[in-house]
């Protein structure tokens, strides 16, 4: 199978602006754009799987509150929580 890191980076970036909740769209738009870049093939998959998430756990992820569900700790994730919006 084919993979292109250009073509999923697009999508991610597109994702990460496009969720329907302005501030959340903000937040998780600066940091997709601020960090993809520095991103390897495995921590894109990572971020692709942060953005499944809803953005209320996303938020309380961010904030330092207990999530309502299990969010699998990464580099991404690790980032994520401590960006500076």
């Amino acid at each position: 199978m084919s993979f292109n890191i250009e073509e999923l980076k697009k999508k991610i970036i597109y994702r990460s602006t496009y969720r329907g909740n302005k501030e959340m769209d903000n937040l998780l738009g600066s940091f997709t754009k601020n960090i993809i870049n520095d991103l390897n093939e495995e921590e894109l998959i990572d971020l692709s799987i942060l953005l499944d998430i809803d953005d209320e756990n996303l938020y309380k992820l961010h904030q330092g509150i207990n999530t309502t569900i299990n969010i699998k700790e990464n580099k991404v994730s690790k980032m994520f929580k401590n960006f500076k919006y």
